[in-house]
């Protein structure tokens, strides 16, 4: 590696695989001896759409869509070795979207190689090697403005010709590298990999070629991997499905159990809060034929992070960092938003977190606030909950007598956000809340006297029941004296 720049030469690299390349499986990679990680593909539409935000929870960079989708997190663990591919057919889009990310990773990828559909729908991916001049135009854009180094992937070529030709009109262009995938646009991973085409680019071009698509055949464990670049000639290689199924083919001391590979994806993937559902696709990936086995069934079952944690024993774990992750949470909010009332687009917000260990059993602020609308002849509270993709936290708006009450702060379920917001609508109103220790709100006091009255009625019972023991007590003792008379004079008679 040359310091401060990103070198492809002598390196291994994870590549960009739709689905898997998350921020989770890259830092395995980087873990287990990757030199260099590439995302996956993100479409430059997609991402021109994203703000970068600053996740202090996370202690990430995360590149967020107007919905609120993460589309592309990254971590300063990574930020000196990852590479961002794009999917564009446009030299201006990919211009804006390099400009982007650039300051957050170590250079940009162009993707010239995927022959799936939704990629080469829109002229990208493999429909570009169709127009080697709109490959020029767009090279040639982000060379001349972004600071880092800018590279491309292609797939080789219907003749080896041509493949060597467009090779060396992207080096004209001034790339840092070329990644090829040695099968036409038309193979699949079931067909042999074209070593020769590789090689017979890395001949004639003087910038590094990562040679690419020897999973199948060539590329079984690290020794492989050394093999696969002199037989094709290349300075680099770069490993998809071979590292999707175990990421520990980078290590030089070899491979290292499936299961515990997966266990410690999947703690990248809790302490980086990933998507459940790809969490999810990930694992079942590395199981391959496995997938049915009974911790495959198990993991295909999961739903959530919790639940494929308990698949694979990291339980506490789990337990643990979503504690830790809550903490800085509630730090960075308590201290970032105001206590006070503010109005935000025809909402009143406040800071403010529901404590359930703040109410008396059986009492909650909505069943307060509900019982407290009812009293003063009010349309009962209507609540309406969204949820927050990037972290799945819940925000809730309560809606009374036509106003609109919210906590600024999100909460880790529907109910705890529909509570807060009941919160909000009462402390704004001036309302009791019922909380222990605060003066005592209507629904309590109703509760009380509930709780008296039914605290009378069943003494009453008690003392019914204490009478009618007494009653009974005393037939049965009656009905022995009977017996015991009649017994005595039976007795007498018998002796007579």
């Amino acid at each position: 590696m040359a310091a401060g720049r990103l070198t492809f030469r002598n390196i291994n690299a994870l590549a960009p695989m739709v689905r898997v390349g998350t921020l989770p499986m890259r830092l395995l990679a980087l873990d287990y001896g990757a030199d260099v990680v590439y995302c996956e593909e993100l479409i430059d539409i997609k991402m021109a759409q994203c703000r970068r935000v600053v996740n202090d929870v996370l202690d990430t960079v995360d590149f967020v869509a107007p919905d609120d989708r993460v589309m592309f997190r990254t971590c300063g663990k990574e930020k000196e070795r990852v590479v961002f591919q794009m999917g564009t057919a446009d030299p201006d889009r990919a211009l804006a979207v390099a400009r982007l990310v650039e300051m957050d990773v170590a250079a940009i990828d162009v993707n010239m190689g995927c022959p799936k559909e939704y990629s080469t729908k829109g002229g990208m991916g493999a429909a570009l090697l169709s127009d080697p001049d709109k490959i020029e135009a767009i090279l040639r854009k982000l060379v001349s403005g972004v600071s880092v180094p800018v590279t491309c992937k292609i797939r080789i070529l219907p003749t080896l010709e041509e493949t060597v030709a467009l090779a060396q009109r992207i080096e004209k262009v001034g790339v840092a590298a070329i990644a090829v995938h040695g099968r036409f646009k038309d193979e699949r991973p079931r067909h042999p990999v074209h070593c020769d085409y590789i090689q017979a680019v890395a001949r004639a071009v003087s910038v590094p070629v990562i040679a690419n698509g020897g999973s199948l055949d060539l590329v079984k464990s690290y020794e492989d991997i050394e093999e696969f670049r002199c037989a094709t000639g290349a300075a680099s290689v770069m490993l998809a499905r071979a590292a999707m199924w175990n990421a520990s083919v980078f290590r030089s001391q070899g491979l290292l159990p499936l299961e515990r590979v997966m266990q410690e994806y999947l703690k990248y993937a809790i302490q980086y809060d990933n998507h459940a559902f790809n969490t999810k696709y990930c694992l079942c990936q590395m199981l391959r034929d496995k997938v049915e086995s009974p911790l495959g069934k198990q993991v295909q079952a999961a739903q959530t992070n919790a639940e494929i944690s308990e698949a694979l024993g990291l339980q506490e774990f789990y337990r643990q960092t979503e504690e830790q992750l809550q903490t800085r949470r509630d730090a960075l909010q308590s201290s970032s938003l105001p206590s006070s009332p503010v109005v935000d687009g025809g909402v009143i917000t406040m800071a403010v977190k529901f404590e359930r260990r703040e109410y008396p059993p059986q009492i909650t602020p909505k069943m307060v606030l509900l019982e407290w609308s009812r009293k003063q002849r009010m349309e009962q509270p209507l609540y309406e909950t969204v949820q927050r993709p990037q972290d799945r936290a819940f925000q809730s708006t309560v809606t009374l007598d036509e106003k609109k009450y919210r906590s600024s702060l999100w909460e880790k379920s529907k109910k705890f956000a529909e509570q807060a917001a009941a919160i909000v609508c009462m402390r704004v109103l001036g309302v009791p809340e019922g909380r222990v220790g605060d003066k005592d709100s209507d629904l309590v006091c109703k509760r009380k006297r509930e709780s008296r009255k039914n605290g009378r009625a069943e003494e009453e019972r008690r003392k019914k029941l204490h009478v009618a023991d007494d009653v009974l007590q005393e037939l049965e003792t009656s009905e022995q004296r009977v017996v015991m008379k009649t017994g005595s004079e039976t007795s007498e008679r018998s002796a007579d």
